[in-house]
């Protein structure tokens, strides 16, 4: 079976998130990602409360990143639209995660520290998605000149290694880079 050639039935649900980066200052780079959920159907909750069809989650996070230790020096969540006003509890849930850099280990700490009965699943597949977008980001914000020897490549490259084939230890583009003197 192709899954690519198959038809689809009617549509269900749609989660959307994005991540967006912009420059704030000399020193920090603004993250905003945003969470959508829109059921396309209506739908009963396990409660029996009846729900049509529409937006079921709006969540905006917002946090700035220092570019020189690719700490997160603040931010903030706002829940535009929730299922239950208890959810807006969480709001608050994210605050343990100001001044941890985002490296190895980042989204391990983060579930420790937000995730189950502290915090929003929902909040924390946003933040989880917008970790290694803020790295791609600040990639971009290094590397919008031509690259030196000694540049801040170097602080970027501890980021890629082993994230994916293409980047692993010991293949032929990381061995290049090596290879290359930088």
């Amino acid at each position: 079976m192709n899954l690519f050639n198959e038809s689809r039935g009617r549509k269900i649900h749609t989660r959307t998130i994005e991540v967006d980066t912009y420059e704030h200052d000399e020193e920090m780079l603004l993250v905003e990602g945003t969470l959508k959920d829109r059921g396309h159907q209506e739908y009963y909750l396990e409660t029996g409360e009846r729900r049509e069809s529409g937006i079921i989650h709006h969540i905006v996070i917002r946090f700035l990143m220092n570019v020189s230790s690719l700490v997160i020096e603040d931010i903030g969540v706002n829940m535009i639209t929730v299922p239950r006003e208890q959810c807006l509890e969480t709001i608050s849930s994210l605050e343990s995660v100001k001044g941890m850099r985002i490296a190895a280990g980042f989204t391990v700490k983060m579930k420790e520290l937000a995730g189950g009965i502290k915090g929003c699943s929902h909040l924390l597949a946003l933040l989880t998605s917008m970790a290694p977008a803020a790295i791609q980001a600040y990639g971009v914000y290094q590397l919008r000149k031509p690259v030196d020897q000694g540049s801040p490549t170097e602080n970027m490259f501890e980021f890629i290694i082993d994230t994916c084939r293409t980047w692993r230890k010991d293949g032929p583009l990381v061995k290049g880079y090596l290879d290359s003197g930088r």
